[in-house]
């Protein structure tokens, strides 16, 4: 059941008498001071029962605690010590010293609920509401930046025999699940007990440098996870479609399936052997799925994830996040990074930024189709000839001229990846005659123009790098560059959590402190500080007053618990009093 924070100040709060050594304006002072308007229990009130159960831990400080895990990259088990024990966060907490004001597990079910019920970006979009409060993102159009950056996966990453052994074991323990047995004791029964070893490569008694003995343990290994799937269509059939372990089994079958999908070739032959080569779409790894082989450059390559940005060139600030697969292209989800900015901001985009990656045509014509402005640095053209820029091209008149003053009229058409590419061959024997040919032309023949499906567009884009304008854009632009500089500070170039749904919270969090840090780098307003040191200020001045009175004081309010209840009840209404005016 939903509880609510209470609004009465206690003298014993450390944000009362430890703010001013924690530091008004350090990160944590500035959660103290913030915490009542960044975070409402009201706005989780869809995340809990209205009428039933006992009264949880209040949400608004589950929320303030889960944004400064995220500000000092700690565990929940350290988050649970520091809420206990550190002046820092019990400051920003609101709360007492050593008071265990709730439970790893309690801030584990939270973390789950905003997940389950979609408002992972909760604390994320209190961020931009600050921002708005401090004066930011208001009254007009943004220009924003999109970029994107690597998030290492937090799942093991292995080779062919220990993916599928990893497979077999999450079977075997979803079908021992169903028998109620243990799933060593399962795997036992069934002859697979050296996949629950110490290493089953470790323990495979042959030599590595022999290829046919590689080969026999691979062709072993794909035989038992052949013989395991037989078993579970016997074990599904024997269990009602909608039962809970059916669809763990089914999923689990799933997953070992995919596994020797991209790694095996001869599957329906009595020689399975390693495919050559890389699936497209291949997993790396079986205890978290979706993790992709990525690569941000031909040289650099990385198991995992991708963060996709969007950034405010004129704050700063971090106006929408997402994550994507790690082989996934970085202008995949360009226009949604858009479309969510206008949303979280309630600002008009009215012109984007982006590298090289978003300059292709593809993008451009989604962007021209959405009649939205996008800036970024068209492809390079490949060195060794005259460049397709050095011809002219008229798209309206259907004809090529090239530089050495050859005209070609009339194109052919043809279909690639479901759009139409027009191509201009010049003749060989004009090619053949040019001074030009060994500039322009490689091989025999004439030369083979291509026209891009988005040809107009993309010679928009190289017009407009040849302006200043442009060259003002690229710099306005590497303030995304800066984001992701803060952000890897904040821990998100490795994932603390398997899947990319759970790793998208880890973006979101961080990037909510990125953007507190950013709003409270300047004095806190006197407008906004006022009422909290008005309040504060009345409770500190109890903290000057002698230390017997004091005692006095706070014994007659432990004596005030120990009074019956029908006693107890008239006298509680004089205790806001009592705080006070003490």
């Amino acid at each position: 059941m939903l509880s609510q924070r209470s609004s009465q100040l206690s003298m014993y709060q450390a944000d009362v008498e430890y703010l001013d050594r924690v530091g008004p304006q350090s990160f944590f002072g500035q959660v103290a001071q913030s915490r009542s308007r960044l975070f409402r229990d009201d706005d989780f009130a869809a995340l809990y029962c209205p009428d039933n159960g006992r009264p949880a831990v209040p949400p608004s400080r589950l929320a303030v605690a889960l944004l400064l895990q995220a500000h000092d990259k700690v565990s929940d088990a350290e988050a649970i010590e520091r809420a206990n024990f550190d002046v820092r966060w019990c400051v920003a907490l609101g709360i007492e010293i050593a008071t265990r004001p709730f439970a790893k597990s309690t801030l584990q079910l939270f973390r789950s609920q905003l997940l389950i019920h979609d408002q992972a970006g909760a604390v994320f979009q209190a961020s931009l509401e600050e921002a708005k409060r401090k004066g930011l993102l208001r009254g007009k159009k943004r220009t924003i930046a999109l970029d994107t950056t690597p998030i290492f996966g937090k799942g093991a990453v292995q080779d062919t025999y220990n993916l599928l052994a990893t497979g077999i074991v999450m079977l075997v323990r979803a079908l021992a699940a169903t028998a109620q047995q243990k799933p060593a004791e399962w795997a036992a029964s069934h002859g697979l007990s050296r996949y629950f070893g110490r290493s089953l490569k470790g323990e495979a008694a042959i030599n590595w440098d022999k290829k046919a003995e590689r080969e026999a343990l691979l062709r072993s290994i794909v035989s038992d996870a052949q013989r395991l799937l037989e078993l579970v269509r016997t074990v599904r059939a024997a269990l009602p479609a909608d039962a809970p372990e059916a669809a763990k089994i089914a999923q689990a079958a799933e997953l070992l399936c995919q596994l020797l999908a991209q790694d095996i070739d001869g599957l329906d032959s009595d020689e399975p052997h390693l495919r050559q080569g890389v699936s497209r779409d291949r997993m790396p790894s079986a205890t978290d799925p979706e993790m992709r082989h990525g690569r941000k450059s031909k040289r650099s390559r990385f198991d995992g994830h991708k963060a996709a940005l969007a950034v405010d060139t004129e704050t700063g600030l971090i106006t929408d996040a997402d994550v994507i697969a790690g082989n996934a292209p970085d202008n995949e989800n360009a226009l949604e990074l858009v479309t969510g900015t206008e949303g979280n901001t309630g600002c008009e985009v009215d012109k984007t930024l982006g590298d090289c990656a978003y300059g292709d045509g593809a993008t451009r014509q989604k962007f021209a189709d959405a009649q939205r402005e996008l800036v970024a640095r068209t492809p390079g053209r490949p060195e060794g000839q005259l460049s397709k820029d050095e011809f002219s091209i008229d798209l309206e008149g259907d004809r090529v001229t090239c530089p050495g003053g050859h005209t070609v009229q009339g194109s052919m058409s043809r279909s690639r990846e479901g759009q139409r590419w027009r191509l201009f061959q010049f003749p060989a024997a004009v090619c053949a005659a040019c001074p030009l040919r060994p500039q322009c032309v490689k091989g025999k023949g004439g030369r083979l123009l291509t026209i891009h499906p988005q040809e107009a567009l993309l010679q928009q884009a190289r017009a407009y790098e040849a302006t200043d304008e442009f060259r003002e854009d690229v710099i306005r632009r590497q303030v995304v560059e800066h984001r992701i500089a803060r952000l890897t500070q904040l821990g998100i170039r490795k994932s603390r959590f398997f899947g990319r749904q759970k790793t998208k919270f880890q973006l979101l969090m961080a990037s909510a402190v990125a953007n507190l840090t950013l709003v409270w780098g300047g004095s806190v307003p006197a407008d906004d500080a006022a009422p909290a040191a008005a309040d504060k200020g009345i409770v500190k001045a109890a903290c000057g007053l002698s230390s017997s009175l004091r005692r006095a004081l706070s014994g007659s309010l432990r004596a005030l618990r120990g009074l019956p209840k029908a006693f107890r009840a008239p006298m509680a209404r004089c205790r806001p009093v009592l705080v006070a005016t003490c």
